[in-house]
C-alpha cells in the first residue's frame, strides 16, 4: 500500500497560537482554568485539556466572578465580553486573529450603512460572534438558492463577508449569485477564507487524482475538516471523517490502494501518525509526504 500524506495538514496558525496560549494561561494561572465553548473543534485537544483541570463552558454563568476566562478561537460576540466585564471576569481572548479581522470588518460596515451578508453556517461559533457584532444588519446565507432569495433594501449599499473554514469553491458559486443579483455589492477587503483552509482544500484537491481512497483526519463538528471531506468526496475519491483510529475501519482498504492521509486545521499530528500506524498493522505501506505549498505564518499570542 502507499500512502500520499498531505502537507500543509493539521494545525494551522490560529489553532497553534490558542493551544499554545491554553498551555501558556494553566502554567499562570493554574485551576481553575475556564475557557468559552471548546478552545479548537477537536476531540482529542479538548479531552487533553479537560484532564488537565480546564472547564469549557457554554454561559458565561458558569463562570465564577472574577475567574480566568479564554475566549476560544472561533470569537465571540459583543455581549459575552460585556457579560464578562460585569462579572469582573479576566480575559484572555485567543480569538484567531483571521476571525478577529472579520469582526472588524462588519462593525465598520455596519457603522457605513450597509447591508452585510455573510456566507457561512449558522449556528457555528464564529458565525454567532460576528453576527452579534451588528444584528440589525446581517444576513447569514450558505447556499446559492438562498442568495437568489435574498430581499435587500435596494437604497442601502450591500457587502458580503465570509466564514474563515469554508469550502472555496462553494463559496465563490454564492458569490457569483450575489453578484450577479446586486452588481454594486462590496467585497472584502482580503480574501475572509483564511490561507490554512485554502491550503488544505488545494491540497485535496491536487492530489485526490493520485489516490484510491481519501481519510480526512478531524472531529465532526469541526467546519474545516468537513469541507475537506466534501471537497474530496466531490473529486470522486471514497473518502472518511475520522475522529482517530477508532474511526478507522480496515475492511475499507485493499493492500495494493493508494491512500490520501490529510488532516484538518485543528487536528493534532500524533492523530494522525496513530491512524498511519493502524493501517499498517494490516497493510505494510510506504508512506510518501506530498507537500503543495509550504506554510510559515505564525501569529503572536494574546495578551495575558
Amino acid at each position: 500500500m502507499k500512502i500520499l500524506l498531505a502537507s500543509p495538514r493539521g494545525f494551522c496558525a490560529g489553532v497553534n497560537r490558542a493551544i499554545s496560549a491554553l498551555h501558556e494561561a494553566l502554567r499562570i494561572y493554574g485551576q481553575p482554568l475556564y475557557v468559552f465553548h471548546e478552545i479548537v473543534h477537536n476531540t482529542w485537544v479538548v479531552q487533553d485539556f479537560r484532564q488537565h483541570g480546564v472547564l469549557f463552558v457554554d454561559t458565561i454563568d458558569d463562570v465564577p466572578d472574577g475567574a480566568t476566562l479564554m475566549f476560544s478561537a472561533h470569537g465571540v460576540s459583543p455581549q459575552i465580553r460585556q457579560h464578562c466585564a460585569e462579572k469582573n471576569i479576566h480575559i484572555i481572548d485567543a480569538t484567531c486573529p483571521l476571525v478577529t479581522r472579520i469582526h472588524n470588518q462588519a462593525i465598520r460596515l455596519a457603522a457605513s450603512g450597509c447591508q452585510i451578508i455573510l456566507i457561512g453556517h449558522a449556528g457555528h461559533d464564529e458565525i454567532i460572534g460576528i453576527v452579534e457584532e451588528a444584528p440589525t444588519s446581517i444576513q447569514v446565507i450558505c447556499s446559492e438558492t438562498e442568495a437568489e432569495m435574498l430581499t435587500l433594501d435596494s437604497v442601502r449599499p450591500v457587502a458580503y463577508l465570509t466564514q474563515t473554514t469554508l469550502s472555496t469553491a462553494e463559496a465563490e458559486k454564492v458569490i457569483a449569485v450575489l453578484k450577479r443579483r446586486f452588481p454594486e455589492i462590496l467585497a472584502p477587503q482580503t480574501s475572509c477564507i483564511c490561507f490554512a483552509t485554502q491550503n488544505r482544500q488545494r491540497a485535496i484537491s491536487e492530489l485526490a487524482s493520485h489516490a484510491d481512497i481519501a481519510l480526512i483526519i478531524g472531529s465532526r463538528n469541526s467546519s474545516n475538516s468537513r469541507r475537506l471531506w466534501e471537497l474530496a468526496q466531490k473529486q470522486g475519491v471514497q473518502s472518511y471523517l475520522v475522529d482517530g483510529p477508532a474511526d478507522v475501519d480496515l475492511s475499507w482498504f485493499m493492500p495494493t490502494q493508494t491512500v490520501l492521509i490529510t488532516a484538518g486545521a485543528s487536528a493534532p499530528e500524533n492523530v494522525v501518525q496513530d491512524v498511519i500506524a493502524k493501517i499498517e498493522t494490516r497493510f505494510p505501506s510506504e508512506v510518501e509526504e506530498r507537500e503543495v505549498c509550504a506554510e510559515t505564518l505564525q501569529f503572536n499570542p494574546p495578551k495575558f
